[in-house]
């Protein structure tokens, strides 16, 4: 059974950078998708950023794009997302998700098998 841990969110102001981590057990394919979402207060949860292992294949959505950073540690089995210059519309629960035996390039709608529990990341103004 795969699981997803997220750590490190927490409370920074604007302009400061946080690491979220995704700690990965379980995955018994070297194919994988895994992706980072989020969902803040009153909106729907969006997809931020994925990555497949198929091709090394990354997407930020436009919001985070310049800002965000995803990537991977295969020898820690963890996937991490590099949040910088923060804003308070990045407010959100971060999750991180992933689908294993994954082929092609990583897709927001595919990647849902497996969820973490979600951390909270506060970006005060």
């Amino acid at each position: 059974e795969v699981q997803l841990v997220e750590s490190g969110g927490g409370l920074v102001q604007v302009g400061e950078s946080l690491r979220l981590s995704c700690a990965v057990s379980g995955f018994t394919s070297d194919d994988y998708a895994i992706g980072w979402f989020r969902q803040a207060p009153g909106k729907e949860r969006e997809g931020v950023s994925c990555i497949s292992s198929s091709d090394d294949n990354i997407y930020l959505t436009d919001s985070v794009e310049g800002r965000f950073t995803i990537s991977t540690d295969n020898a820690k089995n963890t996937v991490y997302l590099q949040m910088n210059s923060l804003k308070p519309e990045d407010t959100a629960i971060y999750y991180c998700a992933a689908d294993d035996y994954y082929k092609g390039r990583c897709s927001f709608s595919s990647i849902k098998s497996y969820w973490g529990q979600g951390i909270q990341v506060t970006v005060s103004s």
